[in-house]
């Protein structure tokens, strides 16, 4: 999408905050949960690039040809992968008439769907690629896909729990352990509508409130967050601990009164001084990368990937 410098806070979009005779409590949606801050492994760096090691070759062990027979000799190697921190920042502008007149806390009802925003972008630029920052690694459905870790709707040609059991296979077959899934929200009643010969359903989610979501005795998320792309996967399936979002800089906040907004081209869009306006400015800086260890089971890297995917059955 085209970059957006001139989008504001006006007096139109707090038209429902100015006070009349209203509830104070404003009634809107919690922020939707995002799958990497909830469940990728969280890293902190201190540098703008951060080197990870991870392990690439394995030793080897060789039996010995009688009494005097010679030992054989191996190795072990690490390669290195790079995790760089890239910015996420947006700028939200109010006029201060505005702010004047509103009987809320606008900035505390801005934060969490700021939060909620640099979720879905990160969110949809790790899982499927989506507007991807340069010096991230190719995203994890893109890589599994190219590894081979793609089951497609029906290809079990049973349910649809037959189709996750062959997704789970892949991930084991290259020498990891599935230990969390993450599903559009519609898989939701795919899995509620398996039943039995009898007729009674298969899946059964906990009556307890608050309990989380499993599937084959394993955690799953079903983003509301607006970043899954359900054309490219149904369900992801892997070892969530792989998945790695490194924080360089954690989302900070400034009050800005003194400055200038302008487009790509230098044109002034706003003079907050001048136009009596303020505007919040949240950065973030963050990395993704997965980590990828060689295993017994695929010493080849570009056939081994702990992560798997199903796909929506081709039309």
């Amino acid at each position: 999408m085209p970059p957006v410098y001139n989008s504001a806070i006006d007096r139109s979009d707090v038209g429902a905050l100015i006070p009349e005779d209203v509830s104070r409590t404003i009634i809107q949606g919690l922020p939707a949960s995002s799958v990497a801050l909830s469940s990728f492994r969280r890293a902190t760096m201190s540098r703008a690039q951060q080197r990870l090691p991870v392990l690439s070759v394995l030793p080897v062990a060789y039996w010995v040809d009688g009494d005097t027979g010679l030992k054989q000799t191996t190795e072990q190697n690490w390669a290195n992968k790079y995790l760089d921190a890239r910015e996420l920042a947006v700028i939200v502008p109010i006029p201060q008439a505005v702010l004047d007149d509103v009987d809320f806390d606008i900035w505390g009802e801005v934060r969490p769907r700021l939060i909620e925003a640099f979720g879905v972008k990160i969110d949809a630029a790790a899982i499927f690629g989506t507007d991807k920052p340069a010096g991230w690694p190719d995203s994890i459905v893109d890589a599994a896909v190219a590894a081979g870790n793609v089951v497609e709707v029906g290809e079990s040609t049973g349910d649809i729990a037959a189709d996750v059991n062959l997704v789970m296979g892949k991930v084991e077959e290259d020498g990891f352990d599935v230990n969390g899934f993450w599903a559009r929200r519609g898989m939701k009643a795919a899995f509620r509508g398996l039943r039995d010969d009898n007729g009674q359903p298969i899946f059964q989610p906990s009556l307890v409130a608050g309990t989380p979501g499993t599937l084959y005795g394993e955690s799953i998320l079903y983003p509301s967050n607006g970043a899954w792309d359900a054309t490219q996967a149904d369900l992801i399936a892997g070892d969530t601990s792989a998945a790695i979002l490194a924080v360089r800089q954690d989302i900070s906040y400034k009050l800005l009164t003194e400055a200038v907004i302008s487009d790509a081209d230098g044109k002034v869009i706003l003079n907050l001084a001048q136009q009596d306006a303020v505007a919040m400015r949240a950065v973030m800086r963050v990395a993704f990368q997965v980590a990828n260890p060689i295993s017994l089971q695929a010493p080849n890297a570009a056939n081994r990937f702990p992560f798997a995917v199903l796909a929506p059955a081709a039309p």
